[in-house]
């Protein structure tokens, strides 16, 4: 069990996950997984005559250049971070973008990574021959994803007024209604966030950066889409997937000296940035699961 701080103007957002939680518990609760927490480090070049030239070189002095990125996190390295791997992206039109992913253990990331792409741009430039541009990390965080699961027996879902399989295929009918409108999947993630930015902000976290990322990760197919789905389970009762990238911390940041937020982090009794991202998402799907059963009943 978990304690989930929230933070909101609207009283019934807490309810609601409140509700939804407990309905789940039926079904076991959920099922959470967490990436290995990877922030992108991004080092723009302008004016590349080589781009392929340009990778090629850079790609040749990998090992070199984690290793200068490394020296300018000292401290992260010492807690087991640091910076993993480099990446090169022809962006075309002389545009070279190079990504570099840092493992930033407990901490959201941000001035870790940015001071990565500070160091490392001068070298990089050199390499490519071009001009240095933006040195900033990306709020796309789709190396730091979390995945949750649940599945809530038929029986769960009866409420009143309504027999447990119209409620079951009410939500199903309103995903699949978000999957095929953007206009829809929109509210759809807002319901989510109902939920998410409440945890967020509680524990001390930056919630613009986790909607930046998500909705980021919502239209990567090159449509707005939902990032989480109802279905029938095999059983008859009623499954969900939430999957989206979610870049949190429990070190540095307001955490350090805001006692409130303090508070807050140290009652949900999490170990690691990654579990409290996972019981953040947590969260995110109840909400969701909440506002489809309001509008499904």
């Amino acid at each position: 069990d978990y304690f989930a701080p929230m933070v909101v103007e609207e009283p019934s957002v807490v309810a609601a996950a409140s509700n939804a939680a407990k309905i789940m518990r039926v079904g076991g609760g959920f099922d959470a997984e967490a990436d290995e927490p990877l922030m992108i480090s991004q080092v723009h070049l302008d004016e590349v005559q080589d781009p392929r030239g340009a990778k090629e070189r850079i790609e040749k002095y990998r090992s070199e250049l984690l290793k200068v990125a490394n020296e300018a996190v000292p401290g992260l390295v010492r807690r087991g971070g640091g910076a993993r791997d480099i990446e090169v992206r022809d962006l075309g039109d002389g545009i070279v973008v190079v990504h570099i992913l840092v493992d930033c253990r407990d901490a959201m990331g941000a001035n870790l990574v940015n001071t990565v792409a500070e160091r490392l741009a001068k070298p990089l430039a050199e390499l490519s021959g071009g001009n240095i541009g933006l040195r900033i990390l990306s709020n796309l965080s789709d190396r730091r994803c979390v995945r949750i699961r649940v599945h809530i027996p038929l029986e769960a879902l009866a409420c009143e007024g309504f027999r447990a399989e119209e409620v079951r295929d009410g939500i199903v009918r309103a995903s699949r209604f978000a999957e095929y409108d953007p206009y829809r999947a929109s509210t759809h993630n807002k319901g989510i966030f109902n939920g998410i930015d409440a945890v967020v902000v509680a524990t001390g976290n930056d919630w613009r950066a986790v909607e930046a990322g998500a909705h980021a990760y919502a239209a990567r197919n090159g449509r707005y889409e939902p990032l989480c789905v109802w279905r029938k389970s095999e059983d008859g009762g009623l499954s969900g997937y939430l999957e989206m990238p979610l870049a949190v911390g429990i070190v540095g940041g307001p955490t350090r000296v805001h006692r409130a937020a303090r508070f807050a982090l140290e009652s949900t009794g999490v170990e690691s940035a990654q579990e409290l991202a996972m019981l953040i998402a947590c969260v995110g799907m109840a909400s969701n699961f909440a506002a489809l059963r309001a509008l499904a009943t």
